[in-house]
């Protein structure tokens, strides 16, 4: 007898369609960067919703980045690692946490070429161990934040990255946010899980520790040093206000499909030599960018460009409403009126041109 027929799963979107209402979120890494304002909106939009911000504080975190809402009635934070089990089952149960935004992660990509291992535990372990512990409590709602980095690079000619689309990373910390994903789509299909994963483009705005392109060029030139682009500059990004990318949060809790994906992305497309020029004239009007640009050794290896498609979010409603020019002018100002130890370690580590090993020799700069 031929052998039965076998037909691939699919994702039962009907049962799916009709809008979801948590009632208490758990938002991993909820002190950082992105994850601060999922936070603030969730906490101030919806009343109802009891809000658990669970955070080891790294030195990326602030508890400032949530100072606003603190004493907020619907608003709780516990400091703790995701690799405590028996610590985050506790959590999970007391709270009656029903939905997880799981944002913590570590995200640099520089920090990433020479202590990759740290990337494993806290990207890869810490998913797995939130994960298994949220599917024994019975998780109504799974949010998985990832990257768009997991495609690996785009080159001229080439379509626009969708969801289904072959993950290939090509730097440590891309290759730990897949191997994430994997472990969080395998509890899908194998144990029922509702899981939800989002890939997004580069991310800007307050909150964001300094060692990131834009608020590493804005703290610099503040400091009267120049950008450091990374080879010629020519490398290319997506970036997207993080109050969008905040409300694209807002819209796929809400309306996302139990085992979807989604792209987070927007259109506007810069080199990294443009994002310079712009946070130039904007940090010091008036003056000559090339007098403020210089050019260091590249990343052992930097993506051209990320180019994903976000119609499948569009579908749901959401759209980017901040332009660039508009978000790096309030990203700017609010650099500008923050002190440097917003972050407990301070800043001044993060604003080399890129972390060096400890007997490497520094690739001498050079000006526009």
């Amino acid at each position: 007898m031929p052998p039965a027929k076998k037909i691939r799963p699919s994702i039962n979107r009907e049962e799916s369609m009709s809008s979801y209402r948590p009632t208490c979120i758990l938002v991993t890494g909820g002190a950082g960067f992105i994850a601060s304002h999922i936070v603030i909106q969730l906490v101030k939009q919806f009343p109802q919703y009891k809000v658990v911000c669970f955070d080891k504080i790294d030195y990326c975190s602030s508890t400032k980045n949530l100072s606003e809402i603190e004493d907020a009635p619907n608003f709780k934070f516990v400091k703790g690692n995701l690799l405590s089990a028996d610590l985050i089952k506790y959590v999970l149960e007391t709270e009656k946490v029903d939905t997880i935004i799981h944002a913590a992660a570590q995200t640099h990509v520089d920090n990433s070429f020479g202590n990759s291992f740290a990337f494993t535990e806290n990207n890869v372990m810490g998913t797995h161990v939130l994960i298994e512990t949220a599917k024994n409590v019975g998780i109504k709602r799974f949010i998985h934040v990832s990257t768009d980095e997991v495609y690996g690079s785009s080159y001229d000619g080439e379509e626009r990255h969708v969801e289904s689309d072959v993950l290939e990373p090509t730097n440590p910390y891309a290759a730990t946010k897949a191997a994430a994903e994997n472990i969080v789509k395998s509890y899908f299909y194998s144990y029922k899980m509702p899981v939800i994963i989002t890939r997004g483009n580069n991310v800007y705005g307050p909150h964001q520790y300094p060692e990131k392109i834009v608020p590493k060029f804005i703290r610099r030139l503040m400091k009267g040093e120049p950008c450091c682009l990374h080879g010629d500059g020519t490398n290319s990004r997506h970036f997207i206000y993080v109050e969008d990318v905040a409300n694209a949060f807002i819209t796929i809790l809400h309306k996302g499909i139990d085992g979807d994906t989604y792209n987070v992305g927007c259109e506007e497309e810069c080199t990294n030599l443009e994002i310079a020029e712009k946070l130039v004239l904007s940090v010091m009007p008036g003056s000559q960018p090339k007098d403020h640009i210089i050019f260091v050794a590249d990343r052992p290896f930097n993506d051209v460009r990320y180019y994903i498609s976000s119609k499948k979010l569009m579908a749901l409603g959401w759209k980017p409403e901040v332009g660039l020019e508009e978000g790096l002018r309030r990203t700017v100002e609010w650099y500008k009126k923050v002190p440097t130890d917003w972050w407990e370690i301070g800043t001044d580590s993060a604003l080399a041109p890129h972390p060096i090993p400890k007997g490497e020799i520094v690739q001498p700069a050079s000006k526009v």
